[in-house]
């Protein structure tokens, strides 16, 4: 499977050459990097092309690198049932960049596009609805980048009084202490009441 998935690799880099900044194949898995503004083209190629026909998106997702001068990578993962293979295709793409959409080629990409927008901020540009899809309306940040504070900013409760959804300033319930985490059971650095009776 190796060896198909390498000629499979080098195939794609030699179809689009100029659209592929690099391919490996690793543990088993076909992993092709390409230019963000050519997203498009090369997911039309990866769906159309004889040797690949990969007709299904699995998904679509970012992950965040804050120290990288291109922050985010979005993440294509791509099934072909005709060849019984799967690929990964991965685009850079800057804080404030745009990346194209591909639902005109894959419209299942709608709601992963805009999950992607609402939890890192990635805009897809040519998006027909690009809105936030898992947070509320006016929400602040962007929950899956890795700055994004573990308290979140604001808490969202239902008044009883007013009878709606009120949105507050998160108030921690407690404040920050040192606690001992050390269990007795896991060997405790000092000695417990009764120990000293225990003989050696």
């Amino acid at each position: 499977m190796t060896e198909e998935l390498k000629e499979l690799g080098a195939h794609i880099a030699a179809s689009i050459d100029s659209d592929v900044r690099d391919w490996q194949v690793v543990n088993g898995e076909l992993t092709v990097r390409v230019r963000a503004d050519r997203i498009v083209q090369v997911m039309q190629f990866l769906r159309d092309d004889p040797m690949a026909k990969f007709l299904v998106l699995i998904d679509l997702c970012g992950v965040d690198y804050p120290n990288r001068a291109k922050r985010f990578d979005v993440v294509f993962h791509l099934l072909s049932m005709h060849n019984n293979t799967r690929i990964r295709v991965k685009a850079r793409v800057g804080e404030g960049d745009t990346i194209p959409s591909i639902t005109r080629v894959f419209p299942c990409a709608d709601w992963f596009e805009r999950e992607a927008f609402d939890m890192y901020g990635i805009v897809f540009s040519g998006h027909p609805d690009m809105r936030r899809i898992l947070t509320d309306y006016g929400f602040e940040g962007y929950p899956l980048r890795k700055d994004f504070p573990l308290t979140g900013h604001v808490e969202v409760r239902y008044d009883d009084e007013k009878k709606r959804v009120v949105y507050e300033p998160v108030k921690l319930v407690q404040e920050y202490r040192n606690f001992d985490y050390l269990s007795p059971w896991e060997g405790a650095q000092y000695v417990l009441p009764g120990d000293e009776k225990v003989s050696e």
